[in-house]
């Protein structure tokens, strides 16, 4: 992330539960992670963003309710933070399905490309979150 003047300020958006919002929760994600300059990670945190957005939508969201999406930039340049907060009850795990099962591996997804994760109770519901470091060996230089 490139904040020669200023650092990014912390984006966040709210989806009702339906069917696009997944399409645009990455849309979102793209635009604030092209705008920040996060370079070749961009790709892992808009498929994590993918995954918990859907997680949320499955998962989390009673009907009549939503999700709020936050994308936050850690300090110093370091990387970016992502948190779904939904409403739904239970704490999420990484699952361990066999390889044939056709779904249930979007946290597995999660915990394998982010650097951090984790999920943080709130009243109602939680936050699921991931980071992602931007180190110059991490980061796209030059993006």
């Amino acid at each position: 992330m490139n904040s020669e003047t200023h650092p990014p300020s912390p984006r966040e958006r709210f989806y009702r539960r339906e069917r696009q919002s997944v399409p645009a929760a990455r849309a979102f994600t793209r635009e604030a992670l092209s705008d920040w300059g996060a370079g070749q990670r961009s790709y892992d945190i808009v498929l994590c963003v993918s995954e918990l957005a859907t997680n949320a939508l499955v998962h989390g969201v009673p009907p009549g309710r939503g999700f709020l999406l936050r994308l936050l930039p850690l300090p110093y340049d370091a990387g970016v933070r992502v948190e779904v907060h939904d409403s739904g009850g239970g704490l999420p795990a990484v699952p361990q399905g066999k390889a044939s099962d056709e779904g249930g591996r979007g946290l597995l997804l999660v915990s394998e490309l982010a650097d951090k994760w984790g999920v943080g109770e709130r009243e109602p519901g939680k936050t699921v979150w991931c980071e992602f470091v931007l180190t110059p060996e991490r980061a796209c230089s030059g993006c």
